[in-house]
């Protein structure tokens, strides 16, 4: 039995040493322990928190840059439908334009054929007019010692004018 007194003995100081040491950690370490995991977790909750936040702004920059990018395409459409009516309105306008150019030069150089065959058929009645009177001429100087003849020619003459 002597050998379980000493046991006993250091027993009690282990038993004692481990309340000391209980009770030195549960006034003094374990409040610390603690107050630091308790720190720790609100850092993570805070951390858990600011990355779901950091998500939700995500998602929303995802929806604007989406909602963004549609409106591009539209403003795109749009303009390329305004640039392709611009270009059919400005081929419209330059056919109606070259249509009236073409017009405007065949009715003047209507007007220059007319003027030109005026000038030449006044051209040959004065050459007709010339050759009439230089055959009437010959023809008078012929018949001028013939005086019925030249009565005759004259009366002619004066019912051919009166035709004409």
């Amino acid at each position: 039995m002597s050998l379980l007194t000493p046991d006993l003995g250091l027993l009690f100081w282990m038993l004692v040493s481990f309340g000391v040491v209980f009770f030195v950690l549960a006034k003094f370490g374990f409040p610390v322990i603690v107050k630091m995991i308790e720190e720790r977790k609100a850092f993570i909750d805070k951390s858990l928190d600011a990355a779901k936040l950091a998500g939700e702004r995500l998602q929303g920059i995802q929806q604007e840059s989406e909602r963004i990018l549609n409106q591009t395409r539209d403003e795109e459409i749009r303009i390329l439908k305004e640039a392709n009516e611009m270009r059919t309105k400005i081929i419209g306008e330059a056919k109606e334009q070259a249509a009236v150019e073409a017009a405007k030069l065949i009715a003047e150089a209507k007007m220059a054929i007319q003027k030109e065959k005026e000038m030449a058929i006044r051209d040959i009645h004065n050459q007709i007019a010339t050759l009439s009177i230089s055959i009437a001429e010959k023809v008078l100087r012929k018949n001028l010692d013939n005086q019925p003849a030249q009565r005759e020619l004259v009366n002619q003459l004066i019912i051919e004018a009166q035709k004409n």
